[in-house]
């Protein structure tokens, strides 16, 4: 069952095509196919990622299929290049994911830079993201929060990017606000906030900046009760972009009054 119907009225727009949700989930780091299936149900996702070197999805027959979970006949699949840590290999991996999935040329790039922190490596980054938009892939581009990079990877091409908001599987929520603002105000392709959300109020925080979709794993797959926390999770998005069209009020040090003084019987 699906927690929250797509809102239309509203869509997330990437490369022309319209998706009713803005949350974007991950298919890892579940205890089984039944419980990512259940989960990915409840967020109200309709673009779910694979990552293409962890998972099966065809290339080993005698193991289990996450399509049989999450099939493309239901969701828009997103292969991502997650283990990568050079841009020749990710460059492979989408190709490999292209030739699986029927010339799907859609993509998550993410090329690492170190396994301890999990940071992108932004300049083997930089130099698969320019070899793959030249090859006809539709990159949704891992990246730091660094604005200026991430103009750059609109100007090469990418059909959106997608600035962490802390360390990949930290759950740290969003560290740096003002960048993130920062590329959101100066952006031209979609802006997603992408690894770090630990909870609700996270991907809310995302959302009242401006982003316009939020994807996350972790913050699902390792809650004490995934399915419950995916539905969360597509509450606050829904929350969050209603605060942020709504505009919140302005900040002030001192108290105003709820109610005016002016014009009282007394």
């Amino acid at each position: 069952m699906t927690t929250n119907p797509p809102t239309i009225s509203d869509p997330l727009i990437i490369d022309g095509v319209s998706y009713g949700s803005r949350l974007l989930v991950g298919t890892g780091k579940y205890k089984d196919l039944d419980e990512t299936r259940r989960a990915v149900e409840a967020s109200g996702a309709e673009i779910v990622t694979v990552a293409i070197r962890r998972t099966n999805i065809g290339q080993n027959p005698d193991e289990p299929n996450l399509l049989d979970a999450v099939g493309p006949d239901r969701y828009t699949l997103l292969p991502n290049t997650a283990g990568c840590y050079d841009a020749a290999t990710a460059v492979r991996t989408c190709r490999l994911a292209r030739e699986l999935l029927d010339g799907h040329d859609l993509v998550k790039l993410e090329v690492l830079g170190d396994e301890k922190t999990l940071f992108p490596d932004i300049i083997a980054t930089l130099e698969a993201a320019e070899t793959l938009v030249a090859d006809g892939f539709k990159v949704m581009v891992y990246t730091n929060d660094d604005p200026i990079i991430a103009k750059r990877f609109e100007e090469l091409g990418c059909v959106a990017v997608m600035p962490l908001a802390a360390p990949i599987g930290s759950g740290l929520g969003v560290r740096n606000p003002y960048n993130i603002l920062e590329i959101v105000e100066n952006a031209g392709v979609p802006i997603l906030v992408d690894a770090g959300v630990g909870t609700a109020s996270d991907a809310a925080v995302a959302m009242e900046l401006g982003c316009d979709g939020v994807l996350m794993n972790t913050a699902i797959a390792a809650a004490r009760d995934p399915v419950l926390m995916a539905s969360a999770m597509a509450k606050a998005i829904a929350a969050g972009r209603e605060a942020f069209r709504a505009g919140r009020m302005p900040r002030r040090r001192y108290a105003n009054a709820s109610s005016p003084v002016d014009g009282t019987f007394f």
